[in-house]
């Protein structure tokens, strides 16, 4: 296997560089993205424990793959350039969502018994749909941010420090735009409050659990990529998609 050494290099730095595997990575970040808000948004399950079910929805069990692979895309290649992805699964969360929208107002056609089930699945209220979207681009951005930065500060050591303090942080903007804009007026506040407290824990325990996968592939991709990005002066506007 072809391996380069790994040199530090300042983000300003890598404008030409070809790199071998980020559009893999930026692939697998997009892929995550949409089957967490299709596959895991549209069924609820629960876990038994002690004997009294907790009721979560299925997308958290992939939904955090996002946030690692977010980590991972800041850590190997720079907050520009995920900068870049970030955008790119927003564009394609809205296009989803209202191709989704569009295909479901269709009429089915004379004979066809599937329409309700179909609606279940990709009918989303418009309201969680505009709240998962605005939570997704801020949560990113606040992760990727707080990954970049804590980089520089550790000077590249301790990266679990940054996966998972990134993760608390981003997560927690994520789920308190979420769960507010998507169900607050409809459920209690008081299960409002559990639900995004618990699902914010969970989510933050499995950047934990997958912490050893993270320095596995940061590790290899560092190798296969040659350099170690730190951004040192790097402009961190989300409001942009150049590198």
């Amino acid at each position: 296997m072809n391996t380069n050494p790994i040199q530090r290099s300042s983000a300003d730095n890598q404008l030409g560089h070809r790199f071998r595997y980020f559009d893999f990575v930026m692939a697998a970040f997009v892929t995550v993205l949409l089957l967490s808000n299709v596959i895991g948004a549209a069924k609820p399950t629960f876990v038994t424990i002690s004997g009294e079910q907790w009721v979560y929805g299925a997308g958290i069990l992939f939904f955090p793959l996002g946030y690692v692979i977010g980590d991972i895309l800041t850590e190997v290649y720079g907050y520009a350039r995920a900068r870049r992805v970030i955008w790119a699964g927003f564009a394609a969360l809205l296009f989803m969502a209202l191709m989704s929208w569009v295909v479901v107002s269709l009429p089915p056609a004379e004979g066809w018994e599937g329409q309700s089930a179909y609606e279940s699945v990709f009918g989303q209220v418009p309201r969680i749909v505009a709240a998962s979207i605005a939570a997704f681009w801020a949560g990113e951005f606040v992760n990727s941010y707080v990954m970049a930065r804590m980089k520089v500060w550790t000077d590249g050591k301790m990266l679990w420090t940054r996966t998972i303090g990134s993760t608390i942080v981003g997560q927690g903007v994520d789920s308190l735009i979420f769960y507010p804009l998507a169900f607050w007026g409809v459920w209690e506040p008081a299960a409002v409050f559990t639900v995004m407290v618990t699902n914010w824990l969970l989510k933050v325990s499995w950047e934990v659990v997958l912490t050893p996968v993270t320095y596995v592939v940061v590790g290899w991709l560092k190798r296969q990529e040659g350099v170690d990005i730190f951004d040192e002066s790097t402009n961190f506007t989300p409001f942009s998609t150049s590198v």
